[in-house]
């Protein structure tokens, strides 16, 4: 094997007594760690980079050494590095140190590629060390959404099915009151040619049956809809965690231009929800993805997506962007079908979204103070018995 070189940089922090012990320790591991490895100090240069993730980014460790780490991001995520270093630094907030996620990385040919990063920190000399961990999950991540989109077939050809149905049932169901309308009121126009007080009577009469008949049709709209809306739904507990991991993930997939920070802030120990695993991941997956694309003229574009225990047995989610936000006046609801704020959108997604989490028993709730992004707010309730996580 290739003797790995310990880098200059680390120097400093190999001289004591067992010096000569801890550059053979470390040798051994940048040459044999499985998973890429780097160590960077405090103000994100880097020290160390293992045999894995010259394999894996293409660099020489020489050539990566004494540099920032943000050379191995891809453009959208290099100019926040620094930022998230320095609030850390400041504030001891941690987003991603003990937490894990998954990111976009860059060989030195320019590709962009997923990884999985987990970082952990070291104090050493009186300097703070952090040593990353990255994973390629590119096939993985493939995987994952080939099965999401094979999920999303079978969930858009159950929708469609049950279009088809509701159709059908429609045409049939409705002919009889439509026909009895159409006869009444073809009835009471008839009679309005001779317009004497008893004529005017039956004219009324045949108002109020058309009426009466028109109701009726509202009706078998409404019990049709919501037959379809139930036949959809397989209510089962399911973990908001995983569903939000796998929104972030999915999120940024197909995307061009600018991309956001999606940032995960979900308590720990949430206890499990009432839901459609599909369904629910549609939503979130939804709501994110119209963020993304509202915040493509926006300066240093963020989402927070999260979720927390209200205590009284139910689940808040939240998704929130610092973006242009929505027009709310009395004259555009964007929950309406049919009425979008984007350019060839079909207003139909937002609508959607409100009709499954009310098919689940849920809430929807959007606010966009001026100037302060949107905020939509889900909430759902938790499985009865069900343990948390």
């Amino acid at each position: 094997m290739k003797d790995t070189q310990i880098p200059t940089d680390m120097s400093p922090f190999l001289e004591t007594e067992a010096s000569g012990h801890l550059r053979s320790l470390l040798r051994s591991i940048l040459g044999s760690v499985p998973d890429a490895m780097i160590v960077i100090d405090e103000a994100g240069i880097i020290l160390a980079f293992s045999r894995a993730a010259e394999d894996l980014f293409g660099y020489k460790a020489e050539a990566v050494t004494g540099r920032n780490v943000s050379m191995l991001m891809t453009t959208a995520d290099r100019v926040h590095h620094d930022r998230y270093m320095d609030n850390y630094m400041t504030t001891g907030e941690k987003q991603i140190i003990g937490i894990g996620r998954i990111v976009q990385a860059q060989r030195a040919s320019g590709e962009s590629f997923p990884v999985e990063l987990k970082i952990g920190e070291a104090r050493l000399h009186g300097r703070r060390l952090f040593t990353g961990y990255l994973r390629d999950i590119t096939r993985q991540q493939a995987d994952a959404h080939r099965i999401s989109e094979m999920q999303a077939e079978l969930a858009n050809f159950s929708r469609l099915s049950a279009v088809g149905t509701m159709a059908s049932a429609m045409a049939h169901e409705l002919n009889q009151p439509l026909t009895a309308v159409a006869n009444y009121l073809e009835a009471a126009r008839d009679m309005l040619e001779s317009p004497d007080p008893e004529t005017m009577d039956l004219v009324r009469e045949a108002l109020n049956a058309a009426t009466a008949q028109s109701i009726r049709a509202g009706q078998i709209v409404r019990r049709l809809r919501d037959y379809v809306s139930r036949g959809e739904l397989e209510l089962r507990p399911v973990t908001l965690t995983e569903i939000i991991s796998e929104v972030v993930s999915l999120a940024k997939i197909g995307l061009g231009g600018r991309v956001a920070r999606v940032i995960e802030r979900v308590d720990e120990n949430l206890p499990v929800v009432l839901g459609d695993r599909v369904q629910l991941r549609q939503v979130l997956l939804n709501l994110v993805k119209n963020a993304i694309e509202a915040l493509q003229d926006t300066d240093n574009p963020q989402i927070w997506i999260s979720a927390k225990d209200t205590g009284s047995g139910r689940v808040l989610i939240s998704v929130r962007d610092n973006g242009p936000g929505f027009d709310l006046s009395e004259d555009h609801d964007p929950f309406n079908p049919f009425h979008s704020s984007k350019p060839g959108g079909m207003g139909l997604g937002l609508s959607i979204c409100q009709t499954i989490v009310e098919a689940h028993g849920g809430t929807i709730r959007l606010t966009s103070p001026s100037g302060e992004g949107a905020s939509f707010e889900i909430s759902i309730e938790t499985a009865p018995g069900a343990p948390s996580p």
